[in-house]
């Protein structure tokens, strides 16, 4: 697992092989079957994790109680509650497994660690960072000035591999709508 994240870091920078013992040394290996929190709401999130398998989600509850999912992440992506992880502040979100998942954990110390031994881990970290957030809001873009069923069609041709392992539920409350529309909108298709 330590060489899928050595491997997904090298196509964006080269890594030494020295370099890779370190960060391969910190990467914990750690499996959360489905519906498993692996960073909670109200609590400071201290680990970033890198996804081997499986699909993973940011939700928060809304006023009314109801979750509400901003992101769902897959395989090769980093996933954590950045500003809760980089300025260790209360966290609004958690973080789901959507489907048995195997990731690798870096905790916040460990991760800092690693940018005093690996100076450009730092810059490299943070450019994945900033490309994870503009894919984010491009593909929420895409959702915008569509009706319920509109939506639906375009996230199954965008994110058919989400659709495919992930709750109705889940997907209703990511495209924002409620299950029952959903469940409407899928029996009409």
């Amino acid at each position: 697992m330590q060489a899928q994240l050595i491997s997904f870091l090298t196509s964006y920078h080269p890594i030494t092989q020295s370099d890779a013992q370190l960060i391969s040394l910190v990467a914990e290996k750690k499996n959360f079957s489905k519906g498993s929190t692996l960073s909670e709401a109200g609590k400071v999130c201290r680990e970033l994790f890198f996804i081997c398998s499986g699909i993973l989600r940011i939700f928060r509850s809304n006023e009314n109680g109801n979750e509400v999912t901003h992101v769902f992440l897959g395989e090769n992506r980093f996933c954590t509650v950045l500003q809760s992880f980089n300025e260790k502040t209360i966290s609004l979100e958690a973080i789901q497994a959507c489907t048995d998942t195997e990731v690798l954990v870096v905790s916040y110390s460990d991760l800092h660690k690693l940018y005093t031994q690996i100076p450009y881990l730092e810059a490299l970290i943070h450019q994945i960072h900033q490309q994870s957030l503009l894919d984010k809001i491009q593909l929420q873009n895409a959702y915008r000035g569509y009706d319920s069923s509109e939506r639906y069609e375009l996230f199954l041709k965008r994110q058919p591999e989400i659709a495919l392992y992930v709750s109705q539920s889940d997907i209703a409350s990511y495209l924002g709508i409620t299950p029952q529309s959903l469940s409407r909108i899928r029996k009409n298709r």
